[in-house]
């Protein structure tokens, strides 16, 4: 969120009625920052995604991604991934929950949970980019190419202080981040108990028609999640 620029009008006017900027970003499993973008003003949906480099190196088969592969022996070759929420359109190469309620235990809503299990890794990214550059708690005051500056070298830092064992080991120490105990509960990272609410604000989410392939791609993750060599022990209990 930023306080309100001086003439931007409705530029920068979000759909929950705040002023704000978008910050674009993907994560590994790593928890690192592997591309970042930030600077557009009202957060609609991901056609902000769309005007990104990224996107466009995306759609380019420009990105080196790695070569699609079998999942399962004798099985048909998956492309490599990014996950999304709701706010994406699916594609290929990026995949989005389904819409909707499902029956527990069912392959649609196992997909949705094996999915949220992922994202989980950009929202712990987020938490504890807030928690330690505080400056992201409340509205930035600053004007929009201030404020462009200010979070790029934030991304940077964030990165930087994760580079090696000992500067890791101090900015986010263990249980920084949430994580999962043997049976499958979710224990929730430190992070979390210092933010009395989550100062970022998601993108709309709005929905789109998707291509066929791309139908086809989730599917066929959803039939794999639910077979004994996809799904993870405790999976029936939770999904």
């Amino acid at each position: 969120m930023i306080v309100a620029p001086n003439t931007s009008g409705s530029e920068y006017y979000n759909y929950k009625n705040q002023f704000s900027m978008v910050l674009m970003a993907i994560a590994d499993g790593n928890y690192n920052f592997i591309y970042a973008n930030y600077g557009a003003g009202r957060s609609s949906d991901s056609g902000i995604f769309q005007e990104t480099s990224f996107y466009n190196a995306l759609l380019e088969n420009s990105l080196k991604l790695p070569q699609p592969e079998q999942i399962t022996q004798g099985g048909t070759e998956m492309p490599y991934v990014i996950v999304g929420d709701s706010a994406f359109a699916l594609t290929e190469n990026i995949m989005k929950p389904y819409p909707g309620i499902h029956e527990r235990g069912s392959k649609k809503r196992i997909f949705n949970y094996r999915l949220s299990r992922a994202r989980r890794i950009i929202e712990n990214v987020f938490g504890i980019l807030c928690v330690v550059f505080r400056v992201f708690t409340k509205p930035i005051p600053l004007k929009p190419a201030n404020c462009e500056l200010v979070v790029i070298a934030c991304v940077y830092l964030h990165n930087f202080l994760r580079r090696n064992s000992v500067s890791r080991s101090i900015y986010t120490p263990p249980q920084t981040f949430d994580f999962e105990d043997s049976e499958g509960n979710l224990l929730e990272g430190s992070w979390r108990r210092e933010l009395s609410s989550f100062p970022m604000i998601d993108l709309q989410r709005r929905g789109r028609p998707a291509s066929q392939s791309a139908l086809c791609i989730r599917e066929q993750f959803a039939d794999y999640f639910i077979t004994p060599e996809g799904r993870v022990p405790w999976q029936n209990n939770v999904a």
